[in-house]
C-alpha cells in the first residue's frame, strides 16, 4: 500500500493549530505523510517539532495575504478587537486560496484536512481530486447542538432571555438561554460572521466527512447522533493530546510565563486535590472589574489556587483588589501570560479547573481526571459547559449567563468562591472527582492500540486509501 500524503490547514489561532500538530503527529505515528500549511507567526511550534525528530512537512503561506486591507500585525484571531478587523482578517483569510492552492498543486497530497473556517478549501480540494476532511475543534455534543439551534431557531419559542427554552431532538433534555446563544444565531443578519457561517454549511455539501477531537466513551450518544441522526460522516480519533505524546508534562502552544520547576516545587508543597487551577484560555477576556471580583471569590472560597490572568492586563493591574497577592501569598499562585498547563492539570495538588470550556481546555481537564468548574464565555462553550455540568456530572457552572466576546463580566465573587468550594469540598466533590478519573481511565484506552479512537483512525487510513475522485456525473 503506498504511502498516503495528508496536508492539513489550521486556521490562525492558537486553540486551532495546537490540536491540528497533534493530529499531524498522530498521522506520522501511524505511517502517513504529513504536511502543515501555516502562516509564519504559526510555523514556531511546527519547526520545534521539526528539531525534536518529528519528520513533518512545513509549508508557508503569508499571511495577511499581499493584496489584504488587514494591517501586517494583524496575524491572529485573537487580536480581533472590533468589527473593523474582523471583517478585515475573514476577508484576508478567504485571499490565501490561492496560495494554498499553488502549494497543494507543488505537493499533490491524497487528503485535505481543512479548518472549519476555511471552506473555500472544499473546493480546492475537489480541485485536485482529493478528499476534503472538515475539522471544528469541538465536542460531538456541541456540535449537535448548533445543528439543531441553526436548523430549528428553539429560541424563537422564548421573549426574553431569562426563559429557558428546549433544544429538541437531542439524547439528553437540554435547556439554554437566548443570552448564552451566540449573536450569529439569533441575528438574521448579514454579517461577517453570518457569511461564513453560511458558506461552511455549503462547504459541508462538498466536504468528504469530518475528523473530530473526541473519543467514543466520552460521548457515544452525540457520536451516534451526528453520524446517525444528522447523517453526517465522521471519525471520533481523539483526544489528540494524547495521541501525539507520551509526556503527559507536554507543553501545548506558547513559551510558558513561569519557570516550570518554580511552579512544579509551589504545587508540591500542597496537599493532593486541594489546588484549584483558574485559566479563561487564549482569547477570552475579562473586564478590570471582573477580574476584582474574581479576585476576591478566590480569596473567600480559602483554597488554593494558581490564576492564569492574560499578559494584556499585566501593563495594568488596577483591577488587583489591595494587599490581594500579599495576603494570598502562601495558597495563591499568579501567572501572567501562558501557563504549561497540561503540566499543572496533571499534578496530584491539583483538585479542579474553573474553565471556560473551550474544547483543547475541556479535554485537557478530561485526560487530566480533574472537575470542572465551567465559566463559558461566548463561541460553544455554553454547550460544552451542559455536556460537562449535566451529561458527564463531572463539574459545576460558576453561572456566567452572557455570550460575550470582549471584556466578559457579570460574575460576582460570592458565585465564585461558592463554586470552587462545592467542586473541592462541597458534598458531591468526591463523585464527581470519581466520574473525572473514570473518564481520565476512558480516554487512555481510547488512543492505545485497540481502543475505539486507534480503531476509528484505522478505519479512516483503509477509507482514504480506497477513495476515488467522484467524476462530473456523479457531483451532478
Amino acid at each position: 500500500m503506498k504511502q498516503l500524503h495528508i496536508v492539513l490547514i489550521p486556521s490562525m489561532a492558537q486553540g486551532h493549530m495546537i490540536p491540528m500538530l497533534e493530529m499531524a503527529k498522530l498521522f506520522i505515528t501511524r505511517g502517513l505523510k504529513a504536511t502543515i500549511i501555516a502562516t509564519p507567526s504559526f510555523s514556531a511550534p511546527i519547526t520545534k517539532a521539526q528539531s525534536s525528530g518529528l519528520e513533518v512537512g512545513l509549508a508557508l503561506t503569508p499571511f495577511p495575504p499581499q493584496g489584504s486591507s488587514l494591517p501586517p500585525n494583524i496575524v491572529s484571531f485573537d487580536q480581533m478587537t472590533n468589527p473593523d478587523l474582523t471583517s478585515k482578517f475573514l476577508r484576508a483569510m478567504e485571499m490565501l486560496q490561492d496560495s494554498v492552492e499553488a502549494i497543494l498543486q507543488d505537493l499533490r497530497p491524497d487528503c485535505l484536512v481543512s479548518d472549519m473556517f476555511l471552506p473555500w478549501s472544499a473546493d480546492s480540494a475537489a480541485k485536485f481530486g482529493i478528499p476534503r476532511l472538515a475539522f471544528y475543534g469541538t465536542s460531538y455534543f456541541s456540535r449537535c447542538v448548533s445543528d439543531q439551534i441553526e436548523l430549528r431557531k428553539p429560541f424563537n419559542s422564548v421573549t426574553s432571555d431569562s426563559e429557558p427554552f428546549l433544544v429538541p431532538g437531542l439524547p439528553h433534555e437540554i435547556t439554554l438561554l437566548r443570552s448564552q446563544i451566540s449573536p450569529f444565531f439569533l441575528e438574521e443578519s448579514d454579517n461577517d460572521f453570518a457569511k461564513l457561517f453560511k458558506q461552511m454549511n455549503e462547504a459541508w455539501k462538498k466536504t468528504y466527512g469530518e475528523v473530530v477531537n473526541s473519543f467514543n466513551e466520552l460521548e457515544s450518544a452525540y457520536a451516534n447522533h451526528y453520524k446517525n441522526v444528522i447523517g453526517r460522516k465522521a471519525w471520533e480519533i481523539g483526544p489528540l493530546l494524547l495521541c501525539s505524546t507520551s509526556d503527559k508534562n507536554q507543553q501545548r502552544g506558547k513559551e510558558s510565563a513561569i519557570d516550570e520547576h518554580e511552579c512544579l516545587s509551589w504545587l508540591d508543597s500542597k496537599k493532593p486535590n486541594t489546588v484549584v487551577y483558574v485559566c479563561a484560555g487564549s482569547v477570552a477576556t475579562f473586564s478590570q472589574a471582573q477580574l476584582r471580583e474574581t479576585a476576591a471569590g478566590l480569596e473567600a472560597s480559602g483554597q488554593n489556587f494558581i490564576w492564569v490572568v492574560r499578559k494584556n492586563k499585566e501593563e495594568d493591574e488596577d483591577w488587583m483588589p489591595l494587599g490581594f497577592e500579599e495576603r494570598v501569598r502562601n495558597r495563591g499562585l499568579i501567572i501572567r501570560g501562558w501557563a504549561p498547563q497540561v503540566m499543572i492539570l496533571n499534578h496530584a495538588a491539583v483538585g479542579a479547573f474553573v474553565t471556560h470550556c473551550g474544547w483543547n481546555s475541556t479535554l485537557e481537564g478530561v485526560c487530566a481526571g480533574v472537575p470542572m468548574v465551567t465559566w463559558p464565555v461566548f463561541a460553544e462553550q455554553f454547550f460544552n459547559e451542559k455536556l460537562v455540568t449535566e451529561v458527564l456530572g463531572t463539574g459545576v457552572s460558576v453561572g456566567n449567563k452572557r455570550w460575550i466576546l470582549r471584556e466578559s463580566e457579570g460574575v460576582e465573587r460570592d458565585a465564585v468562591a461558592r463554586a470552587v468550594e462545592e467542586v473541592i469540598v462541597g458534598g458531591g466533590a468526591v463523585e464527581m472527582r470519581r466520574r473525572a478519573q473514570n473518564y481520565k481511565e476512558m480516554a487512555k484506552k481510547a488512543v492505545e492500540e485497540g481502543g475505539s479512537s486507534y480503531n476509528n483512525l484505522n478505519d479512516l487510513i483503509e477509507e482514504l486509501s480506497d477513495y476515488v475522485a467522484p467524476t462530473k456525473q456523479d457531483t451532478n
